[in-house]
């Protein structure tokens, strides 16, 4: 018989894999694009220092640098494999679909991060130690290297919400697949962002300075910074938003938390009252409020931008052809690839899951909402977590019902007919949605589902 290919799936059950993949990764973005900032930053400080003579500048890369190597490489380089170990148990489809579409393109980013962390080891220490003009060149290819990472990886997450041209599902080919409209606008939209983070980073050090007057330079410097980018990056968000596709705007519109529009306008108000208050009174910042604009910026800024991104291709997680929880729900014909719609529609997953246990593939009285389990495993749990806690728990969105043939008709008449928003199209058999809707039941009511399967086995 032929078979899905689905792999096993993660279950954390406290989290949600979605919120394991979700924290991992606004770290690593906080890391990465303040790294890519910097970079640019010193490479532009050191044109400076060496044009007009000004060694307190080399001395600010110097601490700054340092500072990145904890901060952004080390923290990076925990977080770059754990975005992959993650992504890999929670998502592999999706990311055996961004391996075999653009293999040689992210080896070509890590040629340039290699570049990068050679890059800045160099550019520490090598201050003072060699001519100046092989210092300003090594600067300027580590800044170069570091925004040649972004511009790399910005086509591969461009694609992972859209593949760059329509073409590329019929015709195939690397650059249909991998420049869109939404490339460049992302590109513009994260570059003014990594400045903005680039000068909050940056103050920490800046702050740190002994000398008044240089401490007053700096800090006004990366106020500068950090105000024209912050503005720079609200208008460009805009621009940005008009790449997306008409449903992904259908999605924001009624799928985003009511919060999520004013908290960002709200660190938004917030970094651009830091940055002129730095300007009119760039000696009263100390480290610590520097550190805590940091965190601000993490928790309150890049975490609601991470998971709007995250949301506005729902359903889908690669390439508008792999759903959330793995099912192939379109044909790709330039990748040879198949719809697994039709099979589920036909045998259900009880039938074709190569991973489920045999005791689980036929429905009966008796492991109803052991089925139930796996099925909500099989097709939820990537989103939804199965307890009270974490991401999007399951028994939340059906308000405590524990009516299971309430339930069934709408797994039955929803999702299995792919006519709910947001949510993937789930293919369910009469007896598989009997048992997810018992095992939805249970969630509310352990004991209720439980006489409810006791009295359809009487036969009451």
């Amino acid at each position: 018989m032929e078979m899905l290919g689905l792999y096993p799936t993660w279950l954390e059950p406290m989290l949600g894999s979605g919120w394991i993949v979700a924290v991992i990764a606004t770290i690593h973005v906080l890391a990465s694009h303040t790294a890519v900032g910097a970079a640019l930053v010193f490479a532009y400080l050191s044109v400076m220092a060496y044009r007009h003579n000004r060694p307190e500048l080399l001395q600010y890369i110097k601490q700054y640098g340092l500072f990145l190597l904890i901060f952004s490489y080390v923290i990076g380089s925990i977080t770059g494999p754990g975005i992959w170990f993650s992504t890999t148990v929670a998502s592999p489809r999706g990311i055996s679909a961004l391996i075999h579409s653009f293999v040689w393109k992210w080896a070509t980013e890590w040629v340039f991060f290699v570049i990068e962390v050679v890059g800045v080891y160099l550019v520490i220490y090598l201050v003072g130690k060699v001519d100046q003009k092989t210092h300003m060149r090594i600067a300027i290819s580590f800044g170069l290297a570091s925004y040649g990472t972004m511009l790399i990886i910005i086509g591969i997450l461009s694609f992972m919400m859209w593949p760059g041209k329509p073409e590329w599902f019929v015709e195939g080919g690397y650059l249909n697949g991998f420049y869109g409209a939404n490339t460049f606008a992302q590109l513009a939209l994260r570059t003014a962002f990594m400045f903005t983070m680039t000068a909050v980073v940056g103050g920490i050090v800046a702050a740190s300075i002994k000398e008044p007057e240089f401490k007053h330079e700096m800090m006004r410097r990366l106020a500068w910074l950090g105000l024209v980018s912050t503005l720079s990056g609200a208008a460009l968000f805009q621009w940005y938003l008009n790449t997306l596709p008409d449903y992904a705007h259908l999605v924001m519109e009624n799928r985003l938390p009511d919060y999520f529009q004013p908290a960002l306008l709200g660190v938004l108000s917030l970094m651009v009252a830091y940055f002129v208050w730095i300007l009119m009174s760039p000696n009263s910042i100390v480290p610590a409020i520097a550190s805590v604009m940091t965190v601000i910026l993490l928790v309150f800024g890049l975490w609601p931008e991470e998971v709007a991104r995250e949301s506005i291709r729902k359903p889908y997680v690669v390439g508008q052809y792999i759903y959330s929880n793995q099912v192939i729900a379109h044909d790709v014909p330039s990748l040879g690839i198949k719809s697994e719609i039709p099979l589920l529609e036909e045998k259900g997953f009880l039938k074709t899951h190569i991973f489920l246990p045999d005791s689980l593939r036929t429905v009966t009285d008796d492991n109803q909402i052991q089925v139930g389990h796996a099925l909500a495993m099989t097709a939820c749990s990537n989103c939804h977590s199965l307890t009270s806690s974490g991401i999007r728990p399951l028994a939340k969105y059906f308000g405590g019902n524990t009516d299971t043939q309430a339930l069934k008709t709408y797994l039955l008449g929803a999702l299995a007919t792919g006519n709910t928003l947001y949510m993937p199209k789930i293919p369910l058999t009469d007896a598989e949605a009997q048992a997810l809707a018992t095992y939805i039941a249970s969630l509310a009511s352990p004991a209720s589902a439980k006489a409810a399967v006791k009295h359809a086995k009487a036969g009451e």
